[in-house]
């Protein structure tokens, strides 16, 4: 089980988008990164295609390091560090360590 997984908020600790909160829309483990809706924005400049898409400048979100980022806990709504534990029912379940509340 990963530490940040899809769908969590997270806030983006250094770079120029500094303090920025998205949520995490994809994450590719091989290159160690994430990509954060709305966060990191970069201009494209893309050449029309066959299939018909549109010619000019597109404006796509870039991937970030993942060490770049840190998860947002809902409860206490702080960045925090992310810890694992184990129910009493065997499954593996993410935790904040600095409210102690689980993370879903």
């Amino acid at each position: 089980m990963q530490r940040i997984a899809r769908d969590d908020l997270v806030e983006v600790l250094t770079g120029k988008d500094r303090g920025k909160r998205g949520q995490v829309r994809q994450i590719l483990p091989r290159k160690g990164r994430v990509i954060v809706q709305g966060v990191n924005i970069v201009k494209r400049h893309r050449r029309p295609t066959q299939l018909g898409a549109p010619a000019g400048i597109i404006e796509v979100e870039a991937p970030l390091a993942i060490s770049n980022v840190a998860p947002v806990c809902e409860s206490c709504d702080r960045r925090t560090r992310i810890g694992m534990r184990f129910r009493a029912d065997g499954t593996k379940v993410r935790f904040c360590k600095r409210c102690n509340e689980e993370i879903s």
